[in-house]
């Protein structure tokens, strides 16, 4: 799983730049995001998954989990 390249495609379905994604996180947590923070999270694979849940939330998608067969 490339949670990196997953989210910057999902970004780029939903037309959202790096930006306005930071801007997005910071007004529904109220903790600052910035392009570099997030950029860097997702280079160094260090976001979390409350992080991750919240970015898809905000471009609309969520996580399904499902048991392998």
């Amino acid at each position: 799983m490339d949670i990196r390249n997953d989210i910057k495609y999902y970004m780029a379905r939903e037309a959202v730049t790096f930006k306005q994604l930071a801007s997005l996180m910071s007004e529904k947590t109220g903790k600052k995001y910035t392009i570099n923070s997030l950029s860097g999270k997702l280079i160094r694979e260090s976001i979390t998954l409350k992080e991750t849940l919240q970015i898809l939330d905000i471009l609309g998608y969520h996580l399904d989990i499902k048991k392998n067969s």
